[in-house]
């Protein structure tokens, strides 16, 4: 279902995409966003192929997400989503998630940056959204905006290095923005997973990692279940910051 506006469309959730508790996991969460987020990009007249003729792509900067209920396997569930104006150098999306009788799931913002191909410069998007923001408003959102998060640092306990692989990289050859959420995720102990569900979800991407890049993480523990995390490559260059929040 679309409108000048909006996006909505209907995710059936396979075995696949669940976790040890036979729900929905967070990377699939979070493909979902970005499926729906590139398909309306499309149908507005600014996805890939079109920012590509100039030779700019897209790349995902910022997440917020609330999640009030993690949807179980073979559950069907409904994701919106819409384009809210920029804010200086980012393009601002929301999103909406629920079962299809409208019980609320999650809410999600983003924050998206346009690159150019060969010198990785920030472009501004009101060339490439300038038709959309002449016909549409900016909505009150129900979630805030992602806001600059703080290193891990400090007392962060590191994990051991890996290198990335060729399953985890994207269409731009770099490292795919789910595949950070999975290794952190995979960092934690199974018996805290089974006992403890994610509840809010943010992320700061700070670089850009490529095929065979030797990587470690960072945890700090915090106050009130939130956990933060840092993904840094071998040369010290921090590549994203991820806080999580849990609960039991």
């Amino acid at each position: 279902m679309t409108d000048f506006l909006t996006l909505q469309k209907e995710y059936r959730i396979h075995v696949y995409e669940t976790g040890p508790d036979s729900r929905l996991n967070l990377a699939s969460l979070f493909n979902y966003l970005q499926d729906i987020a590139s398909d309306h990009a499309e149908i507005l007249g600014f996805g890939r192929n079109d920012l590509m003729k100039c030779n700019h792509f897209w790349a995902l900067s910022r997440m917020y997400a609330e999640i009030a209920e993690w949807p179980a396997w073979e559950e069907s569930i409904i994701v919106k989503t819409y384009p809210n104006g920029t804010d200086k150098l980012f393009a601002l999306r929301n999103y909406e998630v629920s079962y299809p009788d409208g019980r609320h799931i999650a809410f999600a913002t983003s924050s998206w940056l346009i690159l150019d191909q060969a010198t990785r410069k920030i472009q501004r998007p009101e060339a490439a959204l300038s038709y959309f923001n002449r016909h549409s408003e900016v909505q009150e959102s129900p979630l805030r905006y992602a806001s600059k998060l703080e290193a891990a640092g400090g007392e962060a306990v590191n994990s051991d290095t890996f290198r990335v692989r060729i399953s985890d990289l994207d269409v731009n050859l770099h490292t795919n923005n789910v595949k950070y959420l999975q290794w952190i995720n995979d960092s934690y102990d199974i018996d805290f997973v089974k006992q403890n569900t994610v509840y809010s979800t943010e992320i700061n991407y700070l670089s850009e990692s490529f095929y065979n890049d030797e990587v470690f993480l960072q945890a700090r523990a915090g106050n009130n279940g939130y956990y933060s995390h840092s993904v840094i490559r071998s040369d010290g260059r921090e590549l994203c910051r991820v806080r999580l929040g849990w609960k039991q």
